[in-house]
């Protein structure tokens, strides 16, 4: 390994495209061709000695070695960054940043998220990643398994509920279970998305027999096509439904589980601990739309509604 070559001006760059997973953007940030991207990129995983991000199809993903040199990338910069402001007699200051998902930023997160916080929007995991690489101080996401290189912490859970029409006659019920679904035409996310299969799978062990009425992506178009009366949805129950649909909670399947992520050893950082308070107290507070039950801190069951 030839690291006498491993420039900062390489590792930037390979920051810049971690933020991204996409040469194109990225480049454009950098403000250099998409080709001296590639080459840049290229020559740093011929100088490491392992590929540092792999493809699949139109998706890019970084491998854990990519993942550790964005890591590693941020730490240096963050480092020039305090000693360019201890020359200058300034203190650094930063503001913390956020990784979560749709449905965590509309229907969970509340007030935490109102100021002084920047943001970054993707799902599970992209908010994995952004917190592995550095990119991101606290991810927030479902997780149906613990991963073992982040530090985890359980913020809340939320039953899963069938979204009807104020009128449907499951409306009139207090609660469900998945036999009420029987012969139900649902609106559902693609197939390949984690809530699909898993919705498919505790549907089909239940015995109930469904049909797809459209797919659709993110909980506020679910909910919409309810609104339309095309289906109805499963949902995660923290969701605002429009006016004219109600929820009504599924009894048998698990709760959703809500999790704060960081990278180990960042538990007495001020950035972390920061955000971890402003997200407890809009909990507390009930600035999130709907109320949680106490979340478990053992290792969740699968859940289908962790994602659209």
């Amino acid at each position: 390994m030839e690291l006498s070559r491993l420039s900062t001006d390489a590792l930037a760059s390979f920051a810049a495209f971690a933020d991204r997973l996409n040469f194109t953007r990225a480049a454009e940030d950098l403000h250099i061709s998409q080709p001296a991207l590639h080459v840049k990129i290229r020559k740093l995983a011929e100088t490491l000695g392992r590929p540092l991000y792999t493809r699949h199809g139109r998706r890019i993903a970084l491998t854990p070695a990519g993942e550790a040199v964005a890591r590693l990338a941020r730490d240096l910069d963050a480092r020039v960054t305090a000693f360019l402001a201890d020359l200058d007699g300034t203190a650094p200051a930063r503001l913390p940043v956020l990784a979560a998902g749709e449905g965590a930023y509309l229907y969970l997160l509340g007030d935490a998220v109102r100021h002084g916080v920047r943001l970054v929007n993707g799902d599970r995991a992209r908010t994995l990643t952004a917190v592995r690489t550095g990119r991101a101080d606290l991810g927030v996401a479902v997780l149906d398994v613990l991963p073992a290189d982040l530090a985890t912490v359980p913020l809340a859970a939320y039953p899963q509920a069938l979204a009807v029409p104020d009128d449907h006659p499951l409306a009139a019920r207090p609660s469900l279970s998945l036999a009420d679904l029987a012969g139900a035409s649902l609106v559902v996310p693609p197939p390949a998305g984690p809530h699909r299969v898993a919705l498919e799978r505790a549907l089909r062990a239940a015995g109930v027999p469904w049909t797809a009425a459209v797919e659709a992506e993110g909980w506020p178009l679910l909910l919409h096509f309810v609104s339309l009366r095309a289906g109805l949805a499963v949902v995660n129950g923290c969701v605002v439904p429009p006016p004219g649909v109600v929820l009504r909670e599924i009894t048998d399947l698990p709760t959703v589980p809500y999790y704060a992520v960081h990278l180990p050893g960042r538990d007495d950082d001020p950035l972390v601990t920061g955000l971890l308070t402003r997200i407890r107290a809009a909990l507390t507070t009930g600035s999130p739309p709907c109320t949680s039950r106490s979340p478990s801190t053992s290792t969740p069951p699968p859940t289908p509604s962790g994602s659209c």
